[in-house]
């Protein structure tokens, strides 16, 4: 199964586990692009000796000019460049895998779809903030899309065990985060270590404090929206400490089909590289009797405000869930910068979907305004 592979995102967390499968699958990396790690982009260049690599903070473009000058790679930078190397034609067995994160990764998947490559996306925040967008590219075009997320991966495959339009709804389940059981009172004086201590997962900085808070799956919520098209009263989600049941999906009939194995991202890559076809992976292997137990709960909504406020923007709908998901990443940003406390996360993605009201029409240049007055919005606040 030969595969060409434009990796967006390469030094984060999905990132250098895409190349990990790259490496054992033995597909030929044609693309790295980074954000600003000049340093392991050197080091996976060298490793994977991609024709390109891109460093969209464009400042880092003469150190890794320089880093890279004994090597034939050739060297770009900026976010245009993000997007050229996502259009760039690589055959037809290229895929591009696009790990950015934030709403940073959604030109580059709108180019990659505009050109009819095929998109393994873990850029979630692609589909918050211009679903509409791209979905449209989806139907319309000759591009594609397969999730990464590990819920929605699940979610893709236990819908091969039925017709498409049996589907009565979406059990998503989360895992809760450090914090789970906790109150406000609580949470008040949480550091920004203890919000980085995830039970289950090993994230980026970012997608980890996001589940700490639920935002992440607050955001996921919307991208099965968006993805499998179905509205926020069939998704229902549910907490599930183990990380064991990946997601479910429920048909007419009553039938629930999970999917179920132990937490590695690896697995839910792999797949959207290799499907249909399942391969080798040397992932632990799941014993249902060595967890003894699989534990279901409802989230707390009070609580854990992030959650509740994208449940809400969701109903809204228009380019609601663009402006929580700005708010959030401004609000994230100063939070790990020791600007606000961990429960200030909530209220201000709240205050920002009830205060900021975006344009009705779903352009780019919209959606690109209602999440610069998202983060004004934040920053106006603290």
């Amino acid at each position: 199964m030969l595969k060409t592979i434009t990796l967006l995102g390469s030094t984060g967390s999905i990132g250098t586990q895409s190349l990990d499968v790259c490496a054992r699958r033995e597909y030929k990396v044609g693309v790295l692009a980074a954000n600003a790690n000049v340093s392991l982009l050197e080091q996976q260049v060298r490793k994977f000796r991609p024709h390109t690599a891109v460093i969209a903070d464009a400042s880092k473009y003469p150190a890794l000019k320089t880093a890279l000058a004994d090597l034939d790679t050739r060297v770009l930078a900026g976010p245009d460049a993000v997007c050229e190397v996502a259009a760039a034609d690589d055959g037809a067995d290229g895929v591009v895998i696009n790990a950015i994160v934030g709403i940073a990764g959604l030109r580059p998947t709108l180019a990659a779809l505009d050109a009819g490559r095929q998109v393994a996306l873990a850029n979630k925040e692609a589909l918050i903030t211009g679903g509409a967008l791209v979905m449209d590219r989806v139907r319309n075009g000759k591009g594609g899309i397969v999730p990464i997320d590990s819920e929605h991966s699940a979610i893709w495959q236990c819908l091969n065990a039925g017709d498409r339009r049996d589907l009565s709804g979406i059990i998503l389940t989360a895992s809760g985060g450090p914090f789970l059981g906790h109150n406000k009172d609580k949470l008040a004086t949480v550091s920004v270590e203890e919000a980085l201590r995830h039970p289950n997962w090993s994230m980026g900085a970012k997608i980890t404090i996001d589940s700490a808070s639920m935002m992440n799956k607050g955001l996921e919520f919307i991208e099965a929206m968006w993805l499998f098209g179905v509205s926020p009263a069939q998704i229902e989600i549910v907490i599930h400490r183990q990380s064991v049941v990946h997601s479910a999906v429920e048909f007419v009939d009553g039938s629930v089909v999970a999917l179920l194995s132990v937490p590695d991202m690896r697995s839910a890559i792999q797949y959207a590289l290799t499907h249909p076809r399942r391969m080798p992976l040397d992932a632990k292997k799941l014993s249902l009797t060595d967890y003894g137990a699989l534990t279901f709960e409802k989230p707390d909504c009070g609580t854990f405000q992030c959650l509740d406020a994208c449940i809400t923007a969701a109903a809204r709908g228009g380019l609601a869930p663009c402006v929580a998901n700005g708010a959030n990443e401004q609000a994230v940003a100063l939070f790990l910068n020791g600007k606000i406390s961990f429960l200030k996360l909530g209220e201000l993605v709240r205050a920002a979907i009830d205060a900021v009201k975006p344009d009705t029409v779903c352009t780019l240049d919209s959606i690109e305004d209602a999440d610069r007055a998202a983060r004004e919005f934040v920053r106006s606040r603290v």
